[in-house]
C-alpha cells in the first residue's frame, strides 16, 4: 500500500483535519460486534420499499431511461413533489424553478449552506439535533451557534431566538430547524412556530427548515415553517423515512426562486443530478393516493411501537419528552446511573446486549439521555425492553 507523506496530509483543509468520522456511526459500529445485540441504533426504517414504488424504478430501467436527467430532477418527480406538498401542507411551489431534486435529504442540508454562507457568518442551531449540521456548517468556513432547548422541552422558544440574534451582532445569517426532530421526536405546532417566524422575518435570516419526518407525525397535523414564512425558508423533505426509501437517496429543496437557482448550481457541480430510476420511485412515492396510502401505514404502525415503547421505558425509571414525531425516543437516564450517557450506553450493549445512541452526541442539551430508534421491528423492540428491563435491575 503507498504511504503518503505527512507533509501532505498537514495541508489538507483544515476543517477536515479536525474532523472525525459521523459520530452516530462510530458508535453503532464500536458496538456493532458484541454478539446476539438488538440495534435501536439508526434511523433505518425495517419496512421493506412497498411493490408499486420498486415497480416504477424497474420501468425506468427497463426503459432505458439512462440518460442525463434535468439537474434539478426530472420532470416528472418535480411535479410529484409539487402536489405532495399541496396535498399534504397547502404550500404552492413552481415545478420548473422552485424545487431541486438531490442525493437524500444529507446533500440538501449541504447544498443549502454552501449557497449561503460566507466565511465568519454564524449558523443557529438548536440543540439536541442531528450531528451533521455542525460540521456542513464547518465545511462551509462558518461557525455554528449551539442553542440547547433542553430546559424548554426540546423547543426553541423566541426569547432564545431574539437573544442569539442580539449577540451574533449581524454575523447571524441562517436558523436551522429540524422537525419532528431527530433526535427528540418533539415537533414544533403553529403557534411555535408563528412566533420564530415574527422574529425571523425582521431580519434578512433564511430559515432551512429539514422537515424529513413531516410525514410521521402522530397527535397533531404537521406545520411547515414554509407555510408561514416563505420567503425566507428553504424547506427540505424527501422518501427516505415517509417511504422506508433510504437507500434510494432522494430528497428536495423548495424555496423562493431566486434563492432556489443558486442552490441548483451547487447542486450541479456536486453532484449533476439524482438517479434516474430512484427519482421514478420517488415520482410514484410522493405523487399517487397509492403512495400516501402507504405512509399512513407505516405511520400507524410507529405510532404503535412508540407507545409501547414509552410507557415500557416510563415503567423502568427514564424520563421522556413527549415525542409527537419522527420514531425516536429521547430517554433522560435514571439518575442512579449518573449522567455520563456514553459509558451508560456502552455499557447497556455489552451486558445488556442492546444497542442506543449516546445523547450527548446530538450536542448541548443531550447529556445524560440517550437516543432509541423504533424503526426497528415490534418483536425487536419488544426483546430489546426485556434485555433493558433485566440490566437496569
Amino acid at each position: 500500500m503507498p504511504n503518503i507523506k505527512d507533509s501532505v496530509l498537514s495541508n489538507l483543509n483544515r476543517q477536515v483535519q479536525a474532523m472525525g468520522a459521523n459520530a452516530i456511526r462510530a458508535f453503532d459500529e464500536e458496538v456493532s460486534s458484541v454478539p446476539n445485540i438488538i440495534k435501536l441504533t439508526l434511523g433505518e426504517p425495517d419496512f421493506n420499499v412497498p411493490d408499486h414504488i420498486k415497480a416504477a424504478a424497474i420501468r425506468s430501467i427497463e426503459e432505458n431511461d439512462s440518460h442525463y436527467a434535468p439537474a434539478s430532477g426530472s420532470v416528472a418527480v418535480r411535479r410529484a413533489i409539487i402536489d405532495f406538498l399541496a396535498n399534504r401542507y397547502g404550500l404552492t411551489y413552481n415545478a420548473d424553478n422552485e424545487i431541486v431534486v438531490t442525493v437524500g435529504a444529507t446533500e440538501a442540508i449541504y447544498d443549502c449552506l454552501a449557497t449561503l454562507l460566507n466565511p465568519g457568518d454564524e449558523v443557529l442551531i438548536p440543540t439536541p439535533i442531528f450531528s451533521m449540521y455542525g460540521p456542513d456548517v464547518l465545511l462551509n468556513g462558518a461557525k455554528p451557534i449551539y442553542l440547547d432547548t433542553s430546559a424548554n422541552d426540546f423547543v426553541l422558544t423566541p426569547e432564545q431566538l431574539r437573544k442569539a440574534i442580539e449577540d451574533s451582532d449581524g454575523r447571524a445569517k441562517v436558523l436551522i430547524l429540524n422537525f419532528p426532530s431527530n433526535p427528540t421526536g418533539v415537533t414544533y405546532d403553529k403557534e411555535a412556530l408563528t412566533a420564530l417566524a415574527a422574529i425571523i422575518k425582521e431580519t434578512d435570516m433564511v430559515v432551512i427548515s429539514d422537515e424529513i419526518y413531516s410525514e410521521l407525525t402522530y397527535n397533531q397535523n404537521h406545520v411547515s415553517m414554509a407555510e408561514l414564512l416563505p420567503e425566507q425558508t428553504l424547506l427540505l423533505n424527501g422518501v427516505s423515512k415517509s417511504h422506508a426509501m433510504t437507500g434510494y437517496r432522494i430528497g428536495f429543496v423548495a424555496g423562493p426562486k431566486k434563492l432556489v437557482e443558486k442552490v441548483n448550481v451547487v447542486h450541479q457541480f456536486t453532484t449533476t443530478a439524482a438517479s434516474n430510476p430512484a427519482m421514478a420511485a420517488a415520482a410514484e412515492a410522493l405523487g399517487t393516493p397509492a403512495g400516501k396510502a402507504d405512509t399512513e401505514l407505516m405511520k400507524l404502525a410507529y405510532q404503535k411501537r412508540r407507545d409501547y415503547l414509552y410507557q415500557e421505558l416510563i415503567n423502568l425509571g427514564f424520563e421522556i419528552p413527549n415525542p409527537d414525531g419522527a420514531f425516536y425516543i429521547f430517554a433522560k437516564i435514571p439518575a442512579e446511573y449518573g449522567v455520563d450517557d456514553y459509558s451508560f450506553a456502552l455499557d447497556l450493549a455489552k451486558r445488556g446486549k442492546v444497542a442506543v445512541i449516546p445523547g450527548s452526541i446530538f450536542g448541548l442539551g443531550g447529556e445524560g439521555y440517550v437516543r432509541i430508534s423504533y424503526a426497528a421491528s415490534e418483536s425487536q423492540i419488544k426483546a430489546a425492553v426485556k434485555r433493558v428491563s433485566d440490566f437496569m435491575k
